[in-house]
């Protein structure tokens, strides 16, 4: 029997508990307003129970309701103030840190997996976890070759839980929306559940990783750990320290948020050029800012130049795998997008999926609707902001709005559902740093399509080429995809 809270009927409770708190709460504020409290005030208290109700709810359960949480997290930049305020907090906590096992449960797991005698493998094992994530718990000790490492243990019947709880908040998604709203829930956490059984295979995220520290080992800017060991439920590597993005995020310089920013968008595009796979889990609790090694210049005062600061990449456990690097589609659409071709933009759009063939829109409506979503792409440097993505966000969820009705009928095809998600990702963590980056650059050096150096011919050829995958994935049975908007 593990610590982990793990009986469906008991999970789904506490999970129900979440928005029947929400009504609670309401209830308890319209209250304390006829008591003479203004409603601002009451307002903020009411957030403020719901927020902490919130973390411990999830914290507690880890498994699927932490996974969602942490999802959630890094869109909270684009809700209006008031309502991202008193969420901030208790969201940034979930990308960190979580209630911890009982240590007796992680010497349970290591004996079973590594061996009865695991304590021989280190020198040094600290039974406090230095963090835990939503199917595991993270270590530091010291391997018997004297190398610092992280130990993560997944918690036992964690595959168990993660689905129970999915299935759950599937189930009353729409009652979650005070979580975020404007958002559609459901497609995120379809999302997170089909990718459940990777996230749970160690030997996987294993590869994922070693590949990543393979081909970025002598890079200067980003920092990808060393495997050490794996064995079913037990990963280790190398430890790496940093500044967790959380806490540049609270608290960084400017200098420290744009370099953080220019990194992540350069890892984020980099990435599957580099290796074929697309790092998949963007919060900023997989994220570490490293001052530059000593050699490089580093000092007591300052810790270095600030330019040279690198970026640390923690867990490999969802990637997505793009053997040819991101669509060449996404480049070639985004040069046509900044060029005015709208008729270019509806036709690829058209090609991969994105228009169903049911459906007749006007290409210039298309291209409004893009260009601002665009708009870091038009410049050399974009200062992402809280600000500029609440815009987008309340163009698009506005039902009144043109962009609002033309999303509703786009539609995003299946093998564009991660690469969607990690995007909106990291766009998120971008505007939560307020970082000024020069995304232009990191687009013209790893993004297929972008630079206008192929002819009309390879163009067109890409337009077929994109036209006939998608009649074959039609005649093979493949799903549809799902709304642009999700």
């Amino acid at each position: 029997m593990s610590d982990l809270p793990r009986k469906a009927v008991t999970r789904t409770a506490k999970l129900a508990a979440l928005p029947l708190g929400f009504a609670g709460r309401a209830t308890w504020g319209l209250g304390k307003r006829i008591g003479g409290k203004s409603a601002e005030l009451v307002a903020r208290e009411v957030q403020q129970r719901t927020a902490d109700q919130l973390f411990k709810t999830l914290g507690e359960l880890k498994g699927g309701a932490m996974k969602l949480g942490q999802a959630l997290s890094v869109f909270e930049s684009a809700l209006p103030e008031e309502i991202a305020g008193p969420y901030r907090a208790a969201l940034t906590k979930l990308q960190e840190a979580a209630p911890p096992l009982p240590s007796r449960t992680v010497h349970g797991v290591l004996a079973e997996r590594i061996g009865e005698d695991w304590r021989e493998y280190f020198l040094e094992f600290e039974d406090t976890p230095a963090a835990a994530a939503s199917i595991g718990q993270v270590h530091r000790a010291v391997w018997h070759d004297g190398r610092e490492v992280a130990v993560k243990v997944q918690y036992p019947g964690a595959g168990e839980a993660l689905l129970s709880d999915l299935t759950q908040l599937s189930r009353f998604a729409r009652l979650l929306g005070p979580l975020v709203p404007g958002m559609d829930i459901k497609p995120v956490i379809k999302e997170l559940r089909d990718r459940v059984s990777e996230e749970l295979d160690y030997e996987l995220e294993a590869q994922a990783q070693q590949e990543h520290a393979a081909e970025f080992e002598d890079d200067p800017d980003v920092v990808i750990p060393q495997v050490v060991h794996q064995s079913d439920q037990v990963l280790v590597t190398e430890w790496i320290d940093g500044i967790p993005l959380s806490e540049v995020i609270a608290e960084g310089t400017a200098e420290q948020r744009d370099r953080a920013g220019q990194l992540l968008a350069r890892f984020l595009f980099s990435g599957p050029a580099r290796t074929g796979l697309l790092h998949a889990d963007p919060h900023p609790g997989n994220f570490r800012l490293l001052p530059p090694a000593e050699e490089e210049g580093q000092t007591e005062e300052d810790g270095g130049p600030v330019g040279s600061w690198r970026l640390g990449v923690l867990d490999f456990g969802t990637v997505d795998r793009l053997p040819g690097g991101l669509p060449r589609n996404i480049g070639d659409s985004l040069r046509l997008a900044l060029e005015g071709d709208a008729a270019g933009v509806y036709g690829l759009l058209r090609a991969e999926g994105f228009v169903k063939e049911s459906i007749d829109l006007d290409p210039d409506a298309v291209l409004d609707y893009l260009l601002p979503i665009i708009e870091p792409t038009q410049v050399e440097e974009f200062t992402f902001s809280r600000g500029w993505i609440r815009e987008q966000a309340a163009r698009i969820a506005d039902p009144r709005s043109p962009a609002h009705q033309l999303g509703r009928q786009l539609n995003l095809p299946p093998s564009y559902v991660l690469i969607h998600r990690v995007t909106l990702s990291t766009i998120g963590v971008l505007c939560q740093l307020g970082a000024t980056v020069r995304l232009r650059d990191e687009l013209e050096a790893w993004l297929p399509g972008f630079l206008a150096e192929d002819t009309e011919t390879e163009d067109t050829e890409t337009v077929d080429a994109a036209a006939e995958g998608t009649e074959y994935a039609e005649e093979e049975g493949e799903p549809e995809g799902e709304p642009v908007q999700a």
